[in-house]
């Protein structure tokens, strides 16, 4: 029997507006009823533009008490590939992600689910901040790493986005001696078939229809049309543990991004396989419902 935590406080760190699977995970916690959102904070990058895309999706589906955060910007190579979607949401000004994430763990010590479904910017930041208050998370939820599995599935590991990202940051997350579940590309390369679009896009709500328009404006800023799921998979797991059963491991980040797997004390409990079809009779339902 499926065991779904209860209550669940949440802060919800994203870049969405590059790839297209961030836009799919704040959709099932958007309709997850177990679960309060403290807030949704933006990463990496154009973090002022992503904030600008999360309003329009809450205002687009009715969530828009949900408070949204901008985390430092950072400089990178391209725009959002979402970047038109987000530019019709009315530009205004968003608080300090980093000020807002430390002021609801010291609310809320040893309460709040961090997911983390972006490069670790915004925690990088936190822990240079205050290391004692990161410390009273209850656990962060991090889509993130290559353990066995590189992309593409790919029989080895690879230097994985968000960890590449910020190394550093990566490295401090690993030793603040927070608990980590950690969703690396062995376990999150869950494709979003035509079939399943269409089987969510067919309960037409404001939710799915936004789901449409933003897959639309990701296919054509990419020429891909499958998404994968990575950070959905991710989310799904902090809702119901049952949908990735964890090692636990200790993870040390190299100079080059990689992920390993050393000898030594347990930091990090690690998923390193998932089942397509326990995720999505769990997903689809929840946001189509």
């Amino acid at each position: 029997m499926t065991t779904r935590s209860t209550s669940q406080k949440i802060i919800f760190d994203t870049d969405i507006g590059d790839d297209i699977d961030d836009a799919y995970a704040l959709a099932l916690l958007l309709k997850s009823p177990e679960v309060k959102i403290l807030g949704i904070t933006t990463a990496f990058g154009d973090t002022h533009l992503r904030a600008r895309l999360v309003s329009r999706l809450l205002q687009v589906t009715g969530a828009s008490a949900v408070p949204v955060f901008e985390g430092p910007k950072t400089t990178v190579a391209k725009g959002l590939t979402q970047a038109n979607w987000a530019l019709q949401s009315p530009d205004r000004p968003y608080p300090d992600a980093i000020a807002f994430t430390l002021g609801m763990i010291r609310k809320y010590p040893g309460q709040i689910t961090l997911i983390s479904v972006a490069p670790l910017t915004n925690i990088g930041a936190l822990i240079a901040k205050d290391p004692a208050t990161f410390r009273k998370l209850k656990r962060v939820v991090l889509m993130g790493g290559s353990i066995n599995r590189g992309y593409g599935n790919a029989a080895h590991p690879d230097p994985e986005w968000n960890i590449l990202n910020d190394i550093a940051a990566s490295k401090a997350l690993f030793a603040s001696g927070v608990p980590l579940y950690v969703m690396p590309l062995d376990s999150t390369q869950i494709l979003l078939d035509k079939s399943r679009r269409e089987s969510i896009y067919a309960r037409s709500s404001p939710l799915t229809g936004a789901l449409r328009e933003l897959t639309g404006e990701w296919t054509a800023g990419t020429g891909y049309d499958t998404p994968t799921l990575f950070d959905a998979v991710a989310t799904a797991y902090a809702l119901d543990p049952e949908l990735c059963p964890m090692t636990p491991m200790r993870i040390e980040i190299d100079d080059k991004g990689f992920t390993r797997k050393v000898e030594g004390a347990v930091n990090a409990n690690v998923c390193l396989s998932s089942n397509d079809k326990s995720f999505f009779d769990f997903y689809i339902p929840m946001v189509t419902q």
